[in-house]
């Protein structure tokens, strides 16, 4: 069964398209000639919005590309998509083809926002993760915000498992050709890896910008603005973001000038290597075993360091990609290979321990609980210019979920409002205008912990297999998860 569309119910608030695993559902916005050329079937209706007045919209699934899993149908607030039979949605094939020939709307909405960050094609699509996964949507946001100026140092594990099921490859390009570069390392290098592409990129941005600086003398006009444009640009706050237009600008010009002399070598030196003017944002990627285990003395190295390398983290709390044994972050109670009595010892409070060098930006997100948090936390933790980390609550098929990962966006809501789970951003540049750098996002508990860890087969096994002290660690559980959340708002009130 795949989801079909009421046009009627829909408030277009793109919640579908961001929580979709596969990218398989997503909205467009149809001009009166895109509509006019459409498929007799592709209806749309008046968009709505700042900006959208000349616009239709439309959400449109690809039948074929869905895995059934019905995330998207529970994460819509107006009911607006229902699962029918395959068969009943084939037609909807042909309307698919054509919504991929629909070019990207440049509108005033804000690309860091929910509704803004879904109108703009995904890099990361229809790849073989688990339906419902967690960890896809992710990466799919960080492609649609960066992709093409984004490179990924992917860690081995079920990112990558499915991030490079050869011969194929889920991660894409967009019209122009530009995508995220994707690389994978072993387990315990990742880190590494990445900083060693940090460098890398910083070398040969450093060069280009030497390079122009010495043309900028021998040049004037458009040319020379664009230049001066660009040097004046490194450095700024957000720079990746707010110096792209400017990197497209220097590159055009330079491509068109018609110089001589020690001016041409230049030029020729510094288009050989264009694809370095606009400025890379570096993502490492990968989940707990990597980065609270195996990992982690590497990835603690490179985070002491100041480089300039972003971290997304997809705490699924377990080894996933191996079956599911416990790793560092598997909290007290849950069951797991290598803890088949319930795991005895707290979870590693991984965010916390990084605060302790102060210059770290560091993020707590859960998708399903505050998408809203989530897009900020990313937006800042990119803009920021140092090393930045956004652990992210990533329910895994290995929780046995009661409903199935279907409901994986649902139970990341549960576990925030039951403080299982805790949102919070700390952000070092606050420390600079005199303000705590610490933002706990989370509000107080006000759901019944036991009741949440019932709802998965992690935790409601023990109740069977070992009753005797499923209980007192239950009770261990809910007492550290209070006693986390008092320590947070400790911080947050400083």
């Amino acid at each position: 069964s795949v989801p079909e569309w009421d046009l009627e119910k829909c408030v277009q608030c793109n919640r579908c398209s961001l929580v979709c695993p596969h990218a398989a559902i997503r909205p467009y916005l149809v001009t009166a000639d895109e509509k006019a050329k459409a498929p007799a079937d592709f209806k749309t209706k008046k968009a709505i919005g700042k900006g959208l007045e000349d616009y239709e919209f439309r959400i449109q699934v690809s039948p074929l590309d869905c895995y059934s899993c019905s995330a998207c149908v529970n994460a819509c607030p107006a009911q607006a998509l229902t699962m029918k039979p395959l068969e009943t949605q084939r037609h909807e094939s042909v309307d698919w083809d054509y919504a991929q020939t629909l070019p990207e709307k440049h509108t005033t909405l804000d690309k860091f926002s929910v509704k803004g960050s879904q109108f703009h094609q995904p890099l990361l699509e229809f790849n073989g993760a688990c339906a419902g996964c967690t960890e896809t949507a992710y990466m799919k946001i960080l492609t649609q915000l960066f992709g093409p100026r984004m490179i990924v140092a992917n860690a081995t594990g079920c990112t990558q498992a499915w991030g490079s099921a050869m011969p194929s490859i889920p991660y894409t390009t967009n019209c122009e050709g530009f995508g995220p570069a994707w690389s994978n390392s072993v387990f315990e290098d990742n880190a590494e890896f990445a900083l060693g592409m940090s460098l890398s990129m910083e070398q040969q941005r450093d060069a280009i910008r030497i390079k122009s600086e010495e043309l900028l003398g021998l040049t004037d006009g458009a040319l020379h603005d664009a230049i001066k444009a660009w040097i004046d640009s490194i450095g700024v706050a957000n720079e990746g973001e707010v110096t792209e237009g400017i990197s497209r600008t220097y590159i055009k010009e330079l491509m068109a000038a018609h110089l001589t002399g020690r001016a041409a070598d230049l030029q020729k030196e510094i288009l050989a290597h264009k694809e370095h003017i606009i400025k890379k944002t570096i993502w490492m990627y990968g989940g707990d075993g990597w980065a609270y285990d195996i990992g982690y003395g590497g990835l603690d190295h490179v985070l002491a360091m100041n480089a300039n390398v972003n971290i997304m983290l997809v705490d699924t709390e377990v080894y996933s990609n191996t079956g599911g044994q416990s790793s560092k972050a598997t909290p007290i109670g849950a069951v797991a290979q290598f803890a088949a009595s319930g795991r005895k010892f707290n979870k590693k409070d991984l965010g916390r321990l990084l605060m302790t060098y102060g210059h770290i930006y560091i993020a707590q997100v859960a998708l399903g609980a505050d998408p809203n948090q989530l897009i900020k936390a990313i937006k800042e933790a990119e803009a920021y210019n140092g090393p930045s980390i956004i652990i992210a609550y990533a329910p895994c098929i290995n929780h046995g979920i009661k409903g199935g990962m279907g409901n994986a966006q649902h139970e990341m809501k549960r576990a925030v409002d039951c403080g299982y789970w805790h949102l919070y951003r700390y952000n070092p540049l606050f420390k600079e205008e005199g303000k705590n750098p610490f933002i706990l996002d989370s509000k107080e508990p006000q759901q019944s912990f036991r009741e949440y860890l019932m709802g998965e087969t992690r935790y409601a096994a023990l109740t069977r297999t070992f009753p005797d002290i499923a209980e007192e660690l239950f009770a261990k559980a809910e007492e550290f998860a209070k006693k986390k959340y008092e320590t947070y708002k400790e911080l947050a009130d400083k």
